[in-house]
């Protein structure tokens, strides 16, 4: 890694112009020496590892480094603003190759989080750990990329262009800058278009592209906010897939979202983050069974209306259109519970079309710790 300073980048698109301004791209310089790391205990080694390019570009990063050590650790973390405690004493892991959900209401303390892991903010207590190493507030993070919601690809440039661009200002030297943007053109699939301004781009394209301009330096740990914001459902399913590639690789990523769906489907963990601190933090089982217990909603769907004189136990429900009946039942005796709600149906005579069996969801869990009030 080159070891003379670059400027901490972000593009903005104005019309035809484009505003530099302090957000995505971090100091490629190397971090000075750093205390003993806090969290020894809790060293892991990677399962992947990064291989280098030789020749032609490979569908992995070149030249990575391999981290042995905790990825990212966030330590006792707070921050206040005037009277706003925006950061309350947030403490979590993040592991080798581990994709964690950062989840929260407007408001919750999400940006601040991110925006200080990054170095854009000083916390008022708390350690932020990178590789075992505890970063002082104005360190350089090398080992850190940044990918904002906003666009930060200039719209002018090609793709090609972008790609050098971020990667020069992240310190990337002559010698490996062109393996490393033919690496991202074909890892973001846009090899193809790679000649073309950015401004005829769709908005997946762009965001493919605003991912791969934050690897350009080939961190460890990627922060991703609202990545697939605005993008099609092939383009959001192409992000997540190049996501996956990274974490086969060994790369951690944390990553803010609003798409509770993707977090539940895409996430190894999910924290969630409300009015500064983590309410909960998990894998989504854990998080719904601690929050809402073990029971399932059973549903079967009838042929006909039942009556309203048929006889009804109490541990089962009928809709609104007669049409259904509902019963809450346990994980451990699916089958003897299905059987006494099917019994129901069978005595009066109707015939079940469809049975559908739920569990609670992410968004369940979600609602059930931060309530159903708007966030402005």
């Amino acid at each position: 890694m080159a070891s003379a300073p670059a400027p901490v980048v972000q593009s903005v698109s104005r019309g035809s112009q484009v505003e530099v301004t302090n957000s995505q791209a971090l100091s490629a310089r190397a971090s000075p020496a750093a205390p003993e790391p806090l969290l020894t205990d809790s060293a892991r080694t990677v399962s992947g590892k990064y291989a280098s390019i030789v020749g032609d570009v490979a569908p992995h990063m070149p030249n990575s480094p391999m981290p042995s050590l905790v990825p990212l650790a966030v330590v006792d973390a707070s921050k206040r603003f005037g009277v706003v405690q925006a950061l309350s004493g947030v403490s979590f892991e993040v592991g080798p190759g581990e994709l964690i959900g950062l989840l929260g209401p407007n408001g919750a303390g999400k940006t601040t989080l991110i925006r200080a892991i990054a170095g854009r903010i000083t916390l008022d207590s708390g350690m932020i750990q990178v590789l075992g190493a505890a970063l002082m507030p104005n360190d350089a993070r090398p080992t850190l990329g940044v990918v904002p919601q906003e666009l930060a690809v200039y719209p002018l440039l090609t793709a090609r262009e972008n790609l050098e661009v971020f990667g020069r200002l992240y310190g990337v030297g002559p010698r490996d800058l062109d393996a490393r943007v033919r690496w991202a053109l074909d890892w973001s699939d846009l090899k193809d278009r790679a000649s073309e301004p950015t401004k005829r781009f769709s908005g997946g394209m762009k965001r493919r592209l605003n991912i791969a301009c934050g690897l350009m330096h080939q961190p460890s740990v990627l922060l991703l906010d609202e990545p697939t914001v605005g993008v099609d459902p092939q383009s959001r399913e192409r992000i997540y897939e190049m996501l996956a590639s990274l974490q086969r690789e060994g790369m951690s990523i944390v990553l803010t979202t609003h798409h509770l769906e993707e977090a539940q489907d895409r996430c190894q963990r999910v924290l969630i983050i409300d009015r500064g601190r983590i309410v909960a933090a998990g894998t989504v089982p854990e998080l719904v069974t601690r929050t809402l217990g073990r029971s399932r909603t059973l549903e079967l769907t009838l042929a006909s209306p039942i009556d309203q004189t048929a006889a009804i136990p109490e541990h089962v429900t009928v809709s609104d259109d007669r049409m259904a009946l509902r019963s809450s039942i346990s994980d451990t005796d699916v089958d003897r519970d299905v059987a006494r709600v099917a019994v129901v149906a069978a005595a009066a005579g109707i015939a079940v079309r469809d049975i559908r069996l739920s569990g609670a969801s992410l968004q369940d869990v979600f609602i059930a710790l931060t309530g159903r009030e708007l966030r402005e």
